[in-house]
């Protein structure tokens, strides 16, 4: 199957995450793409109606798409614990109640397992890119560790204070932003989205 190519210089970032869009702007830089988020244009968020990662983020970023008129990227991402069968998934920020207090939703998770032994889980990284004629390129990226508790660390965001990846020392939380870039989730949906869109 042919990709489409990504061949404007400017592309909106469809979320209002700060953490997101700061990742995300540093894994596209080296391609001399310009973002904008969402949150900055001022854009409201639509409601993720999806039963899946893919679903989530081709809604977001059709909708961003659509009101800017220019290509936009979005990431629906999320943490599936495997003793809880996969939840939070895509509920993931939903866990942290209506602020998206995310030191509650890990307590949340820690209480959830109830001294249960079995700390594996998975982060999950959506991407969808969209252009305003419709047309949609999705991938998706994971990576395994299991859980740590109390969380460490107090880089990253979301879950990443209580995620340690299969083979590594430190949390996410722990982790300096180019290490956690060359192993997490987002990093290995970006090198499907980047080989597939981005090099020409």
């Amino acid at each position: 199957m042919t990709r489409r190519k990504f061949t404007t210089g400017h592309l909106v970032i469809a979320s209002h995450n700060p953490g997101k869009v700061r990742e995300i702007g540093e894994l596209l830089a080296p391609f001399g793409v310009e973002v904008t988020s969402a949150g900055e244009l001022g854009l409201p968020e639509p409601e993720e109606t999806g039963q899946s990662f893919v679903e989530n983020a081709e809604l977001k970023a059709r909708a961003a798409s659509v009101a800017t008129g220019m290509p936009a990227l979005a990431d629906d991402s999320g943490l599936a614990v495997a003793a809880l069968g996969g939840d939070p998934g895509i509920y993931s920020a939903r866990w942290g109640g209506p602020a998206k207090d995310f030191d509650y939703a890990m307590r949340r998770i820690e209480k959830a397992l109830e001294g249960n032994p079995d700390r594996r889980a998975h982060f999950v990284c959506a991407l969808c890119l969209a252009w305003p004629d419709g047309h949609v390129e999705s991938f998706e990226g994971f990576v395994h560790g299991t859980l740590v508790w109390p969380p460490r660390g107090p880089l990253g965001f979301g879950y990443d204070p209580m995620f340690l990846a299969d083979g590594q020392t430190q949390t996410f939380g722990e982790m300096n932003p180019e290490d956690k870039h060359a192993i997490s989730h987002r990093a290995a949906a970006f090198h499907l989205l980047v080989d597939a869109c981005f090099r020409h």
